[in-house]
């Protein structure tokens, strides 16, 4: 019965033509332009849409631009603008240092409060920081136009402790003062 099947196999095949019917390839193709004529496909693409995508892409690339252009620049007494490097771009532990001194360098004075009278105080202060601030900037020109070197380096470090130390100082004035301040409502 084995045989029998394969034999009858062997001859379907030989029967069956795969030729498609005549026509066929007319039919679909009037069928296909039916579905999506000829003219739709220039529609799609017009001058609108051409100058939509171009004003698509110039703003894509204004965007990524901003995006991407460097921060850190301040401009000088004759308004070049320069950018300045910082601790961080000399060396990785270096910029450790940097951050660990300008976050408590702001957390201190976030920490401040600021009331009438010891806002005298804190101007003095924020005056003195202003100047260090100034001097920083000065020194990271240095760094930027001569390069890394110990004397520049160091200094920098030794503003930000100057600056950090400053607020420790304004912290502890604000302190006395608001306990003699304390004591004289008592009495």
């Amino acid at each position: 019965m084995a045989q029998d099947l394969k034999k009858m196999f062997s001859e379907d095949r030989q029967k069956i033509h795969n030729v498609m019917p005549t026509g066929h390839e007319a039919r679909f193709l009037k069928k296909l332009e039916e579905e999506l004529p000829a003219t739709s496909i220039k529609k799609r693409f017009s001058i609108w849409n051409i100058a939509a995508s171009a004003v698509v892409l110039l703003g894509l690339s204004f965007g990524a631009y901003q995006y991407f252009k460097t921060p850190s620049v301040i401009p000088d007494d004759k308004e070049q603008v320069v950018t300045l490097k910082s601790l961080g771009d000399v060396s990785p532990d270096l910029k450790k240092v940097e951050d660990y001194y300008v976050a408590n360098i702001n957390l201190e004075l976030a920490n401040v409060k600021l009331t009438p009278e010891n806002k005298e105080l804190f101007d003095s202060y924020i005056v003195r920081l202003e100047e260090l601030n100034k001097e920083y900037n000065r020194l990271s020109v240095e760094l930027t136009e001569n390069g890394p070197n110990e004397l520049t380096v160091s200094a920098l470090i030794d503003n930000l402790k100057l600056r950090l130390n400053l607020l420790y100082r304004l912290k502890e004035q604000l302190n006395e003062l608001n306990t003699s301040e304390e004591i004289q409502n008592i009495s």
